[in-house]
């Protein structure tokens, strides 16, 4: 067992499982919205990706078939957002503090969803092809890092920061945790709270598609794909605590690590029961998780 590899690999598995719940921790840690369907985006996001590819294959030179990524990232963030704004207008907004509701009413679209994306593209797995800049590895030897992981650890950075900046330091981000934290007195403060409830909920959709372009390039796309994440993803969010940015950053590198590092020691279907048991010991012992949001409830 290599230990550059073992950090290595930790730390891309804790990047992708970040970039995945990035969009969770804003749909139910700031809307206290159980979005079953969150996988669904995942999902959208990477087949929009092989929608931009077969397009630029088509339509375009090969000189240029190395650019279809770059659009496909902006791509899987629309059609992402545009279909989770559709569906907070049309269903998430009628379900707001129904939590079992909104949970059954997601998980409904989630199949929906599944069964309509095996109409389109069929029940085999479809592939992306990585562009000629992210293909290869650099190292020496037993120690190797791919390039394409390496983007994924850029590409969680970019996210986070972006996410912390629009939330913490714009106009924009202020009248959204107005929104979440109090929607009665945003709304006295004139702040539009059914628009913003539906940019807050396609946000966080747009920021599932940019994960899913990003897990298209280690792995098949297939109908089923958003399920393979999205127990991980609301582990993620639970165990940094709900509602909290630097909470998920560390239950992402928590997680990561420990599924990378049980892997190497047993199997992977056994490291991931065993970090499932020490999530739920731990959250028997901290039900809010690692970080808190003080609150006058909590204080009391």
């Amino acid at each position: 067992m290599n230990i550059m590899t073992v950090i290595f690999n930790g730390l891309s598995t804790s990047s992708i499982l970040l970039i995945t719940a990035l969009g969770l921790a804003i749909t139910f840690g700031l809307m206290r919205v159980i979005n079953m369907a969150h996988g669904e985006f995942i999902m959208i996001g990477a087949y929009t990706t092989y929608v931009v590819q077969n397009l630029f294959s088509a339509f375009l030179p090969s000189s240029v078939f190395d650019a279809y990524y770059i659009v496909a990232l902006f791509a899987a963030f629309g059609v992402a957002f545009a279909i989770g704004v559709i569906m907070e207008k049309l269903i998430v907004s009628r379900l707001y503090g129904n939590e079992i509701d909104s949970l059954l009413a997601t998980w409904g679209v989630s199949l929906i969803l599944q069964q309509l994306a095996r109409s389109i593209f069929g029940a085999q797995p479809v592939n992306v092809k990585a562009p000629s800049f992210l293909q290869g590895n650099i190292g020496t030897g037993d120690v190797t890092f791919s390039y394409v992981r390496i983007f994924i650890i850029v590409m969680m950075i970019f996210c986070l920061v972006g996410v912390w900046l629009l939330m913490y330091r714009t106009n924009f981000g202020s009248k959204m945790r107005a929104t979440m934290q109090n929607r009665s007195m945003a709304q006295c403060l004139g702040i539009n709270t059914k628009k913003m409830d539906s940019i807050t909920f396609g946000i966080g959709s747009g920021l599932a598609g940019i994960a899913g372009c990003s897990i298209s390039l280690l792995f098949s796309i297939d109908s089923t794909l958003g399920t393979k994440y999205i127990v991980d993803t609301f582990m993620v969010v639970v165990l940094g605590g709900v509602g909290k940015l630097l909470g998920t950053f560390c239950g992402a590198d928590i997680i990561g690590f420990s599924s990378v590092f049980m892997e190497n020691l047993t199997s992977a279907s056994i490291a991931k029961f065993i970090v499932l048991i020490i999530v739920i010991v731990f959250l028997q012992k901290k039900p809010q998780g690692l970080f808190t949001i003080r609150s006058r409830s909590l204080d009391d």
